[in-house]
């Protein structure tokens, strides 16, 4: 069998080109989204700072939650923290107990900025921030003092090399450092770097021990640096050092692990990659089984006859379907193997978009190994197989004698399981749809409610394609008929060749109906963001910074005669477990802490029920979407664990509506703030008292004392949506492999249906018909097959829209961009149009006798 399939794939080329570019295709991208995981899991740094310990012990960047399964099972998820986990001072003690270490030294630090005497902020290396750590510190890593000498005053400060370059200083010079005060002055007293001169990855400034606790009171400690006694092994030092510790609080690293400990940006980052990657490859994964399935089917198709052929002279179904799995495995193999280096120039290309957008660091570096490569290639071989082997199931059933008069003609309808499963696929779309409409549902159900029955809707217009081609052709014939000769030949092709047609039109609807839903739901969140952005700022002045307002900032704003309402907006994440369908999970929810007493005046959440001033140190507030989600109402506990790990009971106190423009749940400024690393504010919301003209100026009188604070009229709103529209541009991409997906099935599609009617049209030149005659009839149908599919993707795209749109914005009218459907709709009907066009103009330059007498 396996010589008969290399035979058959090299006598059959051009009709395994589409499955092959198709498997070619999935294979990079998979391959692709394996490296990116791997990265994920693997995501670390080369230690700098730590570089000369043996063992680190660090808080635990993950909270992990403990829930019950369907099946009553206990599940335990972690979810990534995003704020440094700080540590107790006294933990240094109960280490130095531990057999084997020899010394520990203690990392304190926090984030600062650096101004120049010119006011000018000094940016940290790739956009980080300025991290101060304590000089004692300096022990633990792998720097040396190039210039100057230690902090040795409590004025004293020494800078990385990098750090010094960008701030134009060097020792001897004056440069301010603030953290959440007003800048304070300090004397450069040294330079350092890494030992290969290079600088670090992460901008970083010194000071003594005791200036850093006075003048950095934020600072905490974030990890413990343990030097090894002579002849103990870091790996056995590690574990003794938790077998002691016995904390799930704290995380004990040692090789290439204490780059995770320094490094919180990669360690989110790489945590957020896994669930990009799966979702990404997941995706491709699922509309490639129906690409391959369409594709497959079609080659299966237009070998009818040789596969009759071959039952007649006595083969067996099972040979049949060894020789086509062996076809396919080879494709599959050859497409996977080729398709692995391609992935790679994708993942690079896809690394340098993540961190465009925010969602990695720009130095982020990709984990390379085998695995992923060779998990994509067996991916794509079984892919390649389950789709050949379900293609080829109807055509290796039937009896030799039926055979040959099989494949003459096209089986004239629907077989009766295929219109039994379409029906009932229909009836459950119907009820997916009702329900969703009926019931007061949240908005998670609506939206899983939205994702199901885009897909079963695909499915059973793939299943149902012959019948629902047929009606198309019914509406539209008529209108064909009217346009003369041409016209009538390609209404009266397309009445008689409605498998054909649907074969053509299934791709098309596939790309239309998940291409709109997809693009459309996210414009529809978007849209709904930005209004409750808009409606819900009722401050009229807003102060903000690059790298973080000051809280002392907003506390000066409040005692201003000409301040109605003033309060400091901070941002961060709280972790919970959701429930959705009955199935519980762990989730990250957007945080932001505000003073109780401006909400109403400076914000206004839209409360929908409860009371918003009620806010307090015990006490949150929670958008109807969250409630939704955690099953929660005004009066329960809320159990949630904040951005550092800290775990948190609080009442619920009110719900709210305006959570897509703001966030999932709000609580007290001073409580949150507590629990971030940075422990500034995002921005001050300012209300102005009535009949206050001068509050513009007085308000840049105050900002002045804390160099790069920029006043603004409200909040931009593109800033705020930053990371829905880093979320949206992943969906987006998704889309567009779902569009290439489509280009390689329609025009192969296309193509092969075309091609396959080479005698067809040499039958018709030679009885009179024109080429031009010709050319136009093949257009009509072109027409036929982009309005048909067009016209049902969209139509299948609005019935979950409509959901979507609900559970957003509660109408069911979603956001459309004209300009983005003509995209979607204009590239579908162009490759639609390209593949049938060019293979027709190619065949009429054949000679009509020799195309009639030509092997099939």
């Amino acid at each position: 069998m396996l010589s008969l399939a290399l035979l058959t794939l090299k006598a059959r080329k051009g009709g395994f080109v589409g499955t092959f570019v198709a498997l070619l295709l999935g294979a990079a991208v998979l391959s692709a989204c394996g490296i990116l995981l791997e990265s994920g899991i693997r995501a670390g740094s080369s230690p700098e700072r730590y570089a000369a310990a043996d063992v680190v012990v660090a808080g635990r960047q993950e909270v992990e939650q403990t829930f019950k399964d369907l099946d009553g099972s206990t599940v335990r998820q972690s979810e990534p923290l995003p704020e440094r986990v700080p540590l107790r001072a006294s933990l240094a003690d109960r280490i130095t107990g531990v057999d084997g270490v020899k010394s520990v030294i203690a990392d304190t630090g926090a984030p600062v900025r650096l101004v120049t005497d010119a006011g000018q902020p000094v940016p940290g290396r790739h956009g980080a921030g300025v991290a101060a750590h304590n000089w004692s510190g300096l022990g633990l890593g792998d720097f040396r003092l190039t210039t100057g000498h230690a902090p040795r005053a409590a004025a004293d400060i020494v800078l990385d090399t990098g750090l010094a370059a960008q701030a134009g200083v060097r020792p001897g010079d004056d440069i301010r450092l603030m953290t959440t005060s007003v800048p304070r002055t300090f004397q450069v007293a040294g330079l350092v770097a890494l030992k290969d001169g290079d600088a670090p990855r992460r901008s970083v400034a010194f000071l003594a021990d005791a200036t850093l606790r006075q003048s950095v009171p934020e600072a905490s400690v974030q990890a413990f640096g343990v030097l090894a006694a002579p002849g103990t092994l870091p790996h056995r030092l590690a574990d003794a050092i938790k077998s002691t510790l016995h904390d799930d609080t704290l995380a004990v690293h040692t090789g290439e692990g204490r780059g995770r400990a320094e490094f919180l940006d990669v360690t989110v980052s790489g945590s957020n990659l896994v669930v990009l990657a799966a979702a990404i490859g997941g995706n491709v994964l699922l509309v490639a089984v129906f690409v391959l399935y369409a594709t497959t089917s079609l080659s299966i198709r237009h070998r009818r006859r040789e596969i009759a052929l071959l039952r007649a002279i006595g083969t067996t179904p099972g040979q049949i379907r060894r020789m086509v799995a062996a076809e396919a495995a080879a494709t599959g193999l050859l497409a996977g193997v080729l398709g692995c280096p391609a992935g790679l120039l994708l993942v690079y290309w896809l690394r340098d978009r993540f961190a465009g957008h925010g969602i990695v660091p720009a130095d982020f570096g990709l984990a390379l190994s085998p695995l992923p490569f060779l998990a994509a290639v067996l991916v794509t071989v079984l892919t390649a197989l389950v789709a050949v082997v379900s293609a080829a199931h109807r055509a290796t059933r039937i009896r030799p004698t039926e055979a040959l008069g099989e494949a003459a003609v096209e089986t004239p309808g629907l077989g009766r399981g295929r219109r039994i499963t379409g029906g009932v696929l229909l009836v459950l779309s119907a009820g997916i749809f009702v329900t969703g409409l009926v019931q007061n549902a949240d908005f998670f159900t609506l939206v899983g409610l939205a994702n199901s029955l885009v897909l079963v809707l695909v499915i059973a217009v793939a299943v149902l394609g012959p019948l629902v081609c047929r009606t198309a052709v019914r509406l539209l014939a008529p209108l064909l008929n009217r346009t003369g000769v041409t016209g009538y030949l390609a209404a009266a092709n397309t009445r008689a060749n409605v498998a054909r047609l649907a074969g053509a039109i299934t791709p098309l609807v596939l790309a239309v109906s998940f291409s709109s839903t997809v693009v459309f739901a996210q414009t529809t969140g978007l849209r709904e963001s930005a209004d409750q952005l808009r409606a819900g700022l009722v401050a009229d002045h807003v102060l903000t910074a690059p790298s973080g307002v000051s809280p002392e900032l907003a506390e000066k704003v409040k005692d201003m005669k000409q301040v109605a309402s003033a309060t400091g907006l901070v941002r961060s994440k709280v972790v919970a477990i959701a429930k959705m369908f009955g199935i519980q999970d762990s989730v990250s929810l957007s945080a932001q802490g505000v003073d109780p007493r401006a909400l109403g005046s400076a914000l206004d959440l839209r409360p929908r029920e409860g009371n918003l001033k009620a806010l307090s140190r015990n006490t949150v507030a929670i958008s109807t979407t969250t409630a939704s989600w955690l099953g929660l109402g005004v009066g329960d506990t809320a159990r949630l664990h904040l951005g550092d790990g800290t775990p948190l009971r609080a009442k619920v106190v009110a719900v709210y509506e305006r959570g897509f423009g703001f966030s999932d749940v709000t609580m007290d400024h001073d409580l949150l703030l507590a629990h971030t690393t940075g422990k500034v504010d995002e921005s001050v919301l300012v209300r102005s008292a009535a009949s206050t003209p001068d509050l513009t100026q007085a308000l840049s009188h105050v900002a002045a004392a804390y160099p790069g604070t920029v006043l603004r009229d409200g909040l931009a709103v593109d800033d705020q949506l930053a990371q829905q529209r880093a979320n949206a541009w992943v969906n987006y991409l998704v889309v567009g492999v779902i569009i290439a997906y489509t280009a390689i099935t329609v025009v192969n599609t296309l193509a092969m249906n075309t091609a396959a009617r080479r005698r067809e049209f040499a039958l018709l030149r030679l009885s009179g018909t024109a080429r031009g005659q010709v050319v136009g009839m093949m257009r009509r149908e072109s027409v036929i097959v982009i309005a048909a599919g067009v016209g049902i993707g969209t139509l299948l795209s609005a019935f979950p829209l409509v959901l979507v749109s609900m559970a957003v914005s509660g109408t069911p009218i979603p956001a459309v961009p004209g300009l983005g459907y003509l995209a979607i709709a204009g590239v579908t009907a162009a490759l639609a149009a390209a593949g049938t066009m060019l293979p027709t103009r190619m065949l009429l330059r054949i000679r009509p006798v020799e195309a009639i007498g030509a092997k099939e």
